[in-house]
């Protein structure tokens, strides 16, 4: 197992997100699907720069981006969507992608659970037969009952991974996710044994590890059981303290306006979040790197 980080949960640039990871123990990056955003070559250059390999990416699944959604252009427009991020994931070298079905904060269906069922089915099949050919596994993740109504726990997402039937599709386990779903999160990470192809890392609240609860000596130590060699990706998202205890907001993130792009704002609002400050996302790195790394040297 190695460290690694998500990209997405700040706007800002690559060689400063490299930079950080690199200096703080990390080994692989998971970039945020934003396929136009990144030229191959460049990054390329990045990752050599920093001695970092890329792990692979996940799907940032806002707008209209939904695999279950009643309109079939929509449909087909996120299924090429999550075939561009493979082609970014294998064009710098990446092992994984990460795919979220819906968009996230969707909470209401818009068609039958029949019908969304099969149409979920049928795009994660297309895209992971087309990830097949360029030798990139995908790996589901299930998200909480808050953010989806579509696949929140591993029980559902094996049955989809048994109704698809390709080798390269597995689960990507997410602790924050999973500590509010699984009536018993150890049992669940047993449950998807080899087709666990992915691990993202966050405290039962969505703090850095060994901010929260969660017995991460205990879960590191059912990984290694398991024989899960992958990354264990930071995806920590701080709840917000906009109260006069927590100066509104100033102390986590930067002052408005933000000069970012309306849809990865609106998927950082979707969080409850907005841009962090760098130093305060500085420490919540570093904090995982100094819970984690020490578990799995």
């Amino acid at each position: 197992m190695h460290l690694s980080t998500h990209t997405w949960m700040r706007p800002e640039p690559l060689e400063l997100a490299f930079k950080r990871a690199s200096s703080l123990g990390y080994t692989s990056i998971e970039l945020a699907g934003e396929p136009t955003r990144y030229s191959i070559d460049e990054t390329q250059a990045l990752l050599k720069k920093y001695k970092l390999i890329c792990w692979g990416a996940v799907t940032i699944m806002y707008g209209s981006r939904n695999l279950a959604a009643a309109d079939q252009a929509q449909r087909e427009d996120t299924i090429n969507y999550m075939k561009s991020v493979v082609d970014l994931a294998a064009g710098l070298g990446g092992k994984i992608v990460t795919v979220v079905p819906c968009t996230v904060g969707k909470l209401q269906p818009s068609a039958s659970p029949h019908e969304e069922w099969g149409w979920t089915v049928h795009g994660v099949r297309q895209i992971a037969l087309y990830a097949a050919k360029k030798n990139i596994r995908i790996a589901l993740e299930p998200l909480n009952r808050f953010e989806t109504y579509l696949i929140t726990n591993t029980s559902q997402a094996l049955q989809l991974i048994e109704e698809v039937s390709l080798p390269n599709l597995g689960i990507a386990f997410d602790t924050f996710h999973l500590n509010i779903e699984e009536p018993d999160m150890i049992a669940a990470l047993r449950k998807c044994g080899g087709k666990l192809f992915d691990f993202h890392l966050g405290d039962n609240n969505r703090a850095s590890p060994g901010d929260g609860s969660l017995d991460w000596p205990r879960i590191i130590q059912t990984l290694g059981e398991i024989g899960y060699d992958g990354a264990l990706a930071h995806e920590a998202m701080p709840p917000i303290d906009r109260t006069s205890r927590g100066a509104f907001g100033s102390r986590q993130l930067e002052p408005e306006p933000w000069t970012v792009d309306q849809g990865t704002l609106q998927f950082l609002k979707d969080h409850a979040s907005g841009v962090f400050k760098e130093d305060y996302y500085n420490g919540m790195l570093a904090r995982t790197a100094e819970v984690i790394l020490p578990l799995i040297q």
